[in-house]
């Protein structure tokens, strides 16, 4: 099979190659699928540079890439609820890097399998795994609820599109940080936008008594803010930042790194298929531009997710 390889450590236009490599192994509790599509994630690229190897056990040669949606092409027997043919999605991490989804075909552990239903395309499946996840379980782990009043940092990129969307549909009020000209996209969504550039100031304007929860997707100065921002007592999750500087000022603090979750991505596909749940994607490559993706994830500002269309008929 054909895949995005890479030898050695670097930026994404030096050492992500097109080649082919050895098809995958695929054990009793795995399903082979069919790759269409693979949604790319900062991370991808970071793990270029070598940098999650103190998180994550790291080998090379690797493929890059942990989001996906294709077509089973062989279910191991601990998966008797799939079927050669059948459409599923996945956020397909492992417990090491080494054989991502930037690939023609992948084996797929079972914790991380979902089925995509008949009406939510490859694409679209393929671009939501870890955005989704990550927004999913960052709310719950702080249990965002209804009347809850919730700030999320960096509500425009990626996950925080997906965050506001859900935190909306448990009946909170959202506010989330942006630059002024994505303002209508959070508008259109039901989040009232607030200014990077003011934030305290703009925040307070938004809710003067302070917010019930934050979520935090870029860290930093965000959370510097936070003293300021959050009500006494109130909840705080970060994806970005282990909040240690906010030790003893009783507030309820959360740091997550995103797991695998096949029911969890079911639930998110089922409210897509519903219309309750967009995905936007911004930009498609085809596998054999994997190098060019990685960069554009890199250096660009897109918004919306960018997409590798393993399956060209996607592009």
């Amino acid at each position: 099979m054909h895949a995005a390889v890479v030898h050695e450590w670097g930026a994404p236009l030096d050492v992500v190659k097109y080649e082919e490599t050895a098809e995958p192994l695929v054990g009793p509790d795995t399903a082979l699928v069919e790759v269409a599509a693979a949604g790319v994630n900062p991370v991808d690229w970071k793990i270029l540079t070598g940098g999650m190897a103190a998180y994550v056990p790291t080998h090379l040669p690797l493929i890059p890439g942990w989001d996906m949606a294709g077509t089973v092409v062989m279910p191991g027997p601990t998966l008797p609820w799939l079927k050669p043919g059948d459409r599923v999605a996945a956020y397909a991490r492992e417990d090491h890097i080494e054989f991502g989804t930037f690939a023609e075909r992948k084996a797929v552990h079972e914790r991380a399998i979902a089925k995509v239903p008949d009406n939510v395309g490859l694409d679209i499946a393929g671009a939501l795994p870890l955005v989704g996840l990550t927004a999913l379980q960052a709310l719950d782990a702080v249990d965002v609820s209804a009347g809850d009043s919730v700030l999320i940092h960096n509500a425009s990129g990626g996950v925080g599109t997906i965050a506001l969307q859900l935190a909306v549909l448990r009946g909170a009020t959202v506010a989330g940080t942006t630059s002024p000209s994505n303002n209508a996209r959070l508008e259109a969504r039901g989040a009232t936008p607030v200014d990077y550039h003011h934030l305290v100031e703009d925040a307070k304007r938004v809710s003067p008594n302070g917010f019930d929860v934050i979520v935090d997707l870029i860290g930093g100065e965000a959370v510097d803010a936070t003293q300021d921002l959050l009500k006494p007592g109130g909840r705080i999750v970060s994806i970005a930042d282990p909040l240690t500087r906010l030790a003893g000022m009783g507030f309820v603090t959360r740091y997550w790194f995103v797991r695998p979750d096949g029911p969890g991505l079911a639930g998110l596909l089922d409210l897509v298929s519903r219309g309750d749940l967009a995905v936007d994607i911004a930009a498609r490559y085809p596998l054999t531009q994997a190098a060019q993706a990685l960069e554009e994830n890199r250096t660009g500002h897109t918004s919306g997710k960018i997409l590798i269309a393993v399956d060209s008929d996607l592009l």
